[in-house]
């Protein structure tokens, strides 16, 4: 029986969950599942956590399988994975910022770097941050993937669901508009 889904597209087990058939989750879930984890730890640096927020994003499935409307289920999930992974990354920036912001807390200097150093490093890290969140988010995307997270460009390219080719043009363009961007500082 569960080798007749496999062969199912997702059209089809789209239509079959929002009847409650437990098997086409689970199919979908197995389909998706294994990219959907190596997508969101691209971006949150936590497998075990990226395994969380996909076996959530699952059951939120289940729960909304008669509301949901979408033409690409795959597009929809990978789009709310790097929804969950960029609130996980909010959730734990406003977690460290409350920590913090506590006066209790002891702040060690780092014996690497003098203050001016250390300054100079977090003002550039900003900065760079800065200018790369003003990239398109696709092209933002890319860059991070393969600046980043190293990741060679059929990688993406089959996380992403798009060409090579199309990875290649968006990290040209990416690149190049990064470029323009430092030129021109008095955008951040």
């Amino acid at each position: 029986m569960k080798d007749v889904y496999l062969s199912k597209s997702d059209e089809d087990l789209m239509s079959l969950l929002a009847n409650q058939d437990n098997l086409a989750l689970e199919t979908l879930f197995n389909r998706y599942y294994p990219a959907l984890c190596k997508f969101t730890s691209i971006y949150i640096k936590d497998y075990n956590k990226a395994e969380e927020l996909i076996a959530d994003l699952f059951m939120k499935l289940w729960d909304r399988r008669n509301e949901l409307q979408v033409k690409s289920i795959k597009k929809y999930l990978f789009t709310a994975a790097k929804n969950l992974a960029f609130n996980e990354i909010q959730r734990v920036k406003l977690h460290i910022l409350s920590i913090n912001d506590r006066e209790d807390t002891l702040d060690y200097p780092d014996t690497y770097l003098n203050p001016h150093e250390q300054l100079t490093s977090r003002e550039s890290y900003s900065e760079i941050i800065g200018l790369i969140n003003l990239l398109p988010d696709r092209q933002r995307e890319v860059l991070l993937m393969s600046r980043i997270d190293l990741l060679e460009k059929n990688i993406i390219a089959d996380l992403l669901g798009i060409s090579v080719r199309t990875v290649e043009t968006l990290l040209y363009q990416a690149v190049k508009n990064f470029r323009s961007l430092t030129a021109d500082r008095s955008k951040i």
